[in-house]
Parts: C-alpha cells; structure tokens; sequence
C-alpha cells in the first residue's frame, strides 16, 4: 500500500504546526527573572513564530489552551513564596493574544506534555477542536533566586475565567505506608527501582555505578550543546558517580550528579491544528509533524508491582505506538527517552535492546540531570527538539517517552514529517491487561524472618542516613520497613554492600516496619516489653482501685486529644490491663470537664512531626481484636472524632448531660479512620450515622442515649461516678462469665443467621466447663450467699 500523501489526509487529521522554546539562568547576562507565566509565554509566542503563519490569526484561531502544572502548583499546600496566577493557562494565552473557549490545568507528571499532545490529537481528529496550545513552564531557579530579596517581585495574577483544572492525579503515588516509611520523595523510590534491577542482574555496587556513568555522560555532551540546558558540562562517567563535596549521595545509588535537576528556568510550548486550520492559517507544509503512534499507559502502584527493577507498563506504550506508527525501534532516527533517574531509561533499553552507546542518542536535550528537569514540562522540550531535528531530515522518525510518578504513568509519541492519517490507540485495552496482572501478597505488620528485595540509603546534609527495605517475608508477602535505628552493621550493608537478598528480621510497630539483621539485634535495640504498668506516665493519669482499672487521658489544656506519645502510653496501659488477672473492668476517662478526648491532636500533626498510631490504634483501643475484658468509657464533654471513635470502640459508654459526640473529621479534611466508619453504621440507625459522618454534626447525651451510642446519662459531672457504679454492677457477676461472654459475642458479630450464630461451637464454653467460677457461682446460689470469684 502506498504512503498517503497530504492531498490525500482528511482535513481533520492533527498535525504539529510550531514549538517553541525559552529559558534563563540566573547567572548570565540579561537576566530577567521571568516568572512562570512569562517563560511559557515566551515559548508560546516561539511557537506560533515558528509556524511562518500570520501571529495574530493564529492566536485568534486557538480554541483551547492546556498548561502543564509547575511543581508549586503539584501538591496540596505546595508553597508559591513570589506568587502564582489563579488561572495559569489563561494568563499565558491572554500574553500571545488568545481568547480560547476553553483552559485546561493538566495532572501533575512528566507524561503530561506527551500525554496532552496524544489527547488534544485525538480531538481534532475527531472534530472537536481545531487549534490547540500546550505550555509548561518552571521557574524554579528564579524563586529560589529572588525569594528572599528585599525588592522581590509579585508573580500574583488574578485572571479568572474557565477551567478545567484536572486536579493533582497524586491518587495512588503517595502512600500512607510509604509516608510511615520515609518514602516520599522520588529519589528514594527510584532508588528501590534502581537495586532492584541491580540485583536481577546480578551486578556489584562498582559494575552498577559504572553502567550509570556510561549511560548519562552522553546525555552531558548534549547538553553541553544546547543553549537552554540550566547545567551544560561535559562530565565523564567516575565524575557523574563518585561522591565528592559537590557530588554528595542523595539516595544510594544516586550522586547528585544523576538525578533530574529542579533549579530550573525553562518554559516549552507546542501548536497543533487541523490540516483543514493549517492550510487555512498559512501554515507551510515543510512545517508540518505528524503523530504517526501514540500511547498512555499507568503502571501498577509501586507495592503491586511484579518486579520492581521493571516497568512493563512503559515498555508496552512504547511497543504499542511503534506498532501504530508501522516502524520499528530501529527505525528511529532520534529517541528522547526521560531521564529524571537512570531507572527509566534503563527500563526501556533493557526490553528493545538499546544500547547506553547507541549512535543516535538516547537524548535530544542533556536529559533531566544536565538540562534540566523542568517540573512536569521537561517532555515538552524533547517534543519541541524532535520537531526540529525531523524537519532537518524530513521523511525520518523520531520518538519520545514521557515519564511520569514513580514510574508510574507513560506517554509515548512517534512523529515524522511523512503524512499519516491519524490512527487511534488501544491503550486501554492495554490498560486492562496491566492492571489484571497479579500482584504480591502485602503484609501491612511484618513480623518474622524475611529477605531483602530492594533497598536504598537516604543521605542529608548533615550526614545522618535512613536505610529503607522492601522485603519478602517467609510466607512471600511483600512489605515495605525501615533498617532500625542503631544497627549499624544492617545499614553499612544496605550502603556499601550487595544485599538482595539478605535474610533480616522483621517487627512491626505502631511507627512502621523495621528491620534487622538479626532477631537477636532487634531484641537489643528494641526488647520485647512484658504487659506492666509504670510509676508515672506523662500524658495519662492511671488509679488502680482494687479490681476495676481507671485511665484519665490527662491533657485538658489540649481538649485531651492524642498526640502519637499519649497514644503509645494508653496502648501500653491497655496491654497491661487486659494481661492483668487480678484487673475485671476499666474506665477510660478524659481529664476537666470540656472534653472526653478531642482525637487526633491537629496542632501536632500541622507541626509537621511523624504522625502514628499503636498497632492497637486510638488510645489503644480502635484497633485492638482482643478485648475480652470490659473497658467503660465516662464521657465528660466533647467526644470530637477520634474520641467518639474511642468511644465506640468501648464495651459500655456513661455520659453526663454536657456530653456530645461527633465524627467531626469532614470538618477538617480527614475520615473517621479508626473505626467510625464502621462502627456508627452498626451502633445506631445507618441513616442516622450517615448524617454524622457527612456532615460532622453533633449528637447531646440525650439522643445518643436514645439512638443506643450511650448506655447511661448523668448529671453534669457525674459520668465518672457513675461508670464506677456501673463497674461494681459487673464487679458483681463473674469475671470468668463476664470475659467469656465478650469473646462469644465477638466471635459470632461476624455470622449471619441467628440460629448459625447461636449454635456456634465456641471453645469459651469449654472454658467455662471447667472454671473455678462457674462451680463458685453454682454453689453460692444453692447455699444462699455470696459467691467468691477467683476469675479461673
């Protein structure tokens, strides 16, 4: 079949028209300090220079502006210290004179300017649009630069008007178990991605830091060449991965030398239109690119993944727009394959056989390191480098691989100057495929012996390090810990030696999972804590009065809520309790007269310290399976989120008149993650509870006594005193009954069908066959006096 010529493609078929380019270093001369907005509008204004058409006919004709977010804009509460626009894409397009119907804010991500350009494609294909401008820009270096200058500049700019702003797309990259662990920034998590591979290939520390040096000291040399890299020298490959003073470790196996550089001013743009707009508009021929493969695919969330040393979904995007495109990666004359960490660019040369020396490069721009990492917009840049290089050698092919995440979402483009018709994807088709792949076993607790899968040694500047493990259990579950503090021989291991698959130990925490080399070494440095109550506590006040147990939560100055200290104390307080023989019955109990517990202390979580709960979780109840003996909450005051959570989580609940409960979390942005979710709904009408935990509302004493939240309601003041007569009421009965009572009920909440659950063959009555108090209790009945429980 012949290739199709232009006479031949419909008039919808999408073609890039322009791109452009702008940068600035703070360092050189004429420096501007141009603000985000200002980079993307010099780059947008290249862009439409670019096409040889008339500027302004081709601004009026733009229909649709898509901005790819900078990194201030990436993250909630990301701070902005200069500033930023309330609508970016539309103060870029009212710069270059474009009022276009519609503004769209992209996801944050390297695929992004890959991503935009295959979808804005795709909707002039389909009629739907017609001129179409993508931007991104970075300012990085300017902020930083400028922040803290006495005649700093506004970068303020309200504009207002449409937008689609797509939101962070942050969902399923940020974990709370990797935030527990440390593991939130990206050179640590590619690090993983990077030991993982090493220990697949079988390659010591020197083999592998060879093989980085000889894949990026190319990309140097091109940067070195292109007048906007922010960082054009020539490095060989020991200087890029040998630590020195300015070279220093950032994450094993990483120098800084070899990780995406952020200190950026770069802006980018790309121009597409119609062949209908472009002939319209003026646009030469010899300017035209077309898209001839295209596809978008997202990789499994970093635990789910097979093999952490490999990105099938990448690869598979980059196979499917080549299959599209009719060509080969052979084919190709120019690659531009993302570069923020080696592990992406390894991962694709590694499934087509592309060697680090290939002649054609791996980078048309220096590649994330040496050019420079411009937030989410780097792979505008490679686009906008590959049109150039494909008009200079026109009928040739050129493609580029945009990454985004963890290696989490790819976006990949094959163009040439060669008219195509435009051929749509099946990317997700593909999708479903990846995401049916099985993934391994998680163990969120890991206890017992395991072996080392991944790793990596955080560095920072003052020289500390934090060693972090993913490991497979025994049984094969995957888990994510930290090397625990103090075990030095662990940790010189995981920084200087070859340790897949190491044999560690394992313990879990309320904190996280850590490991050791030995259990031996985790018993010295974290012993194994005997049940037992201590002299003093410092956020809790314990009284112990004959068998009944009383706990006050003593931080009235702070509505009694929990910070993680005061939770581990209760969680401690509670473990001693329930291994207690001589303990029946406890009573939880907040200090004053305002506030039961208010929950999670939000004071101390937005200080920014690590945030934790007991593996038994809220005041070591919320989370705890074995609550066989009875514990009494006296409710004086609020119980606000987590202490209603606390509450509930509790056998019996006395309020006074002032008392109120809430699942208050909506309020500021969190859920009832303790257990509120699930308890309310099965405590009191689901309507009901639905209502309190949308909207946050407030239920008195008096109606959680009627809904059955509340076993009984007191004068003002008076919950403790009347817990306490509530405790003597169970004091009364057998402790033995009264535990054994608690584990059949528990063990027959989760059966459906009265008579399934009634006739459940529980080993509590076997117990009880045999218990001294049952015989106690048959005897004081029949010789008329009171019994005398033992609680065996």
């Amino acid at each position: 079949m012949n290739a199709p010529t232009l006479t031949d493609l419909d008039p919808s078929t999408p073609v890039l028209i322009g791109v452009g380019q702008a940068s600035e270093r703070s360092q050189d001369p004429g420096y501007q300090g141009l603000s985000p907005v200002e980079l993307a509008a010099a780059a947008a204004h290249e862009a439409l220079v670019d096409t040889g058409a008339d500027l302004s006919a081709l601004a009026a004709a733009i229909g649709t502006v898509a901005g790819v977010r900078q990194f201030e804009i990436s993250t909630p509460g990301a701070p902005a210290p200069l500033g930023r626009s309330d609508n970016y894409p539309r103060s870029v397009a009212r710069r270059i004179g474009a009022e276009p119907a519609r503004a769209i804010l992209e996801v944050a991500g390297g695929q992004g300017p890959q991503h935009l350009v295959n979808e804005l494609a795709a909707a002039i294909a389909d009629g739907r649009e017609e001129v179409a401008l993508i931007f991104g820009s970075e300012a990085i270096s300017t902020v930083q630069h400028l922040a803290r200058a006495e005649d700093r500049p506004d970068f303020t700019e309200t504009v207002g008007g449409q937008l689609e702003d797509r939101g962070y797309g942050l969902k399923g990259l940020i974990t709370r178990e990797q935030q527990l662990h440390g593991l939130t920034d990206a050179p640590s998590q590619y690090a993983l991605f990077e030991n993982a591979r090493r220990a697949r290939l079988g390659l010591s520390r020197q083999e592998y830091a060879t093989a980085i040096g000889e894949l990026f000291a190319p990309f140097t040399e091109v940067a070195s060449g292109n007048p906007h890299a922010s960082a054009p020298t020539v490095r060989s490959p020991e200087e890029l991965t040998t630590p020195t003073e300015k070279n220093r470790p950032i994450a094993d196996p990483y120098t800084r030398y070899v990780v995406a550089r952020d200190k950026v001013n770069q802006g980018a743009a790309v121009l597409l239109a119609s062949v209908a707009a472009a002939r319209r508009l003026g646009v030469p021929q010899d300017r035209w690119i077309f898209l001839h493969g295209h596809a978008d695919l997202r990789e499994r969330d970093l635990m789910d993944r097979a093999d952490l040393g490999r990105s099938p979904a990448a690869t598979e995007a980059v196979r499917h727009a080549l299959e599209i495109a009719g060509v080969s990666v052979q084919d190709l004359a120019t690659l531009d394959l993302y570069s923020c960490f080696p592990a992406p660019v390894f991962n694709i040369c590694d499934a087509f056989g592309i060697g680090a020396d290939d002649p054609r490069g791996l980078t048309l721009t220096g590649g994330l390191p040496f050019f420079g990492g411009a937030g989410n917009n780097y792979s505008m840049h490679a686009i906008a480098e590959t049109v150039h290089r494909l008009r200079a050698t026109p009928g040739t092919y050129g493609l580029v691989g945009a990454n985004g995440g963890s290696m989490s979402k790819y976006s990949v483009g094959v163009y040439s100057t060669a008219p195509a018709p435009w051929r749509p994807d099946d990317s997700a088709v593909l999708q479903a495929d990846l995401d049916a792949l099985p993934a391994p076993a998680r163990a969120t607790h890991a206890d017992g012996w395991a072996t080392v899968e991944t790793w990596t040694v955080t560095y920072r500047r003052d020289g500390s390090r934090t060693g972090i493990v993913i490991g497979r259990l025994d049984d094969g579950r995957r888990f994510l810990a930290q090397a625990v503090e103090g075990d030095s021989d662990l940790l010189n291991l995981l920084a200087t030696g070859d340790p897949g698959g190491t044999r560690v130990y394992a313990r879990s925490f309320g904190f996280g999972n850590r490991v050791a080399l030995t259990d031996t070494r985790m018993e010295e440095l974290h012993p194994t804590r005997p049940p037992a109550f201590r002299d003093a506590y410092e956020h809790i006040l314990v009284q112990r009065d004959g068998h009944v147990l009383e706990v006050t939560i003593n931080r009235p100055e702070a509505r009694n809520s929990l910070t993680p200290e005061a939770n581990a104390e209760l969680d401690e307080v509670f473990d001693a309790y329930f291994a207690d023989p001589d303990l029946w019955v406890a009573i939880l109990t907040g200090a004053g007269d305002k506030s039961f517990s208010a929950g999670n202390d939000l004071k101390y979580s937005a200080s920014g310290k690590p945030m934790w709960v007991p593996k038994n979780g809220f005041a070591g109840l919320t989370s705890r399976r074995d609550m066989n003996k009875p514990v009494i909450a006296a409710v004086n005051g609020l119980a606000m989120g987590g202490g209603c959570e606390i509450a509930l989580a509790c056998h019996l609940v006395v309020a006074d008149e002032s008392a109120q409960f809430a699942l208050s979390e909506v309020k500021v942005g969190l859920v009832a993650g303790a257990g509120g979710l699930v308890r309310l709904p099965r405590a009191i009408p689901r309507k009901i509870a639905t209502d309190m935990i949308l909207t946050g509302r407030r239920i008195p004493a008096a109606e959680a006594l009627d809904l059955g939240m509340v076993n009984r309601v007191t004068a003002p003041g008076k919950a403790l005193e009347a817990a306490r007569d509530l405790a003597a009421d169970i004091l009364d009965g057998s402790p033995t009954s009264v535990r054994l009572s608690l584990q059949i009920m528990s063990e027959t909440e989760g059966i459906s069908g009265t008579v399934d659950a009634a006739s459940h063959p529980s080993p509590a009555i076997d117990e009880l066959m045999v218990s001294e108090d049952m015989v106690e209790g048959i005897m004081a009945f029949a010789t008329k006096r009171r019994p005398r429980w033992k609680n065996r």
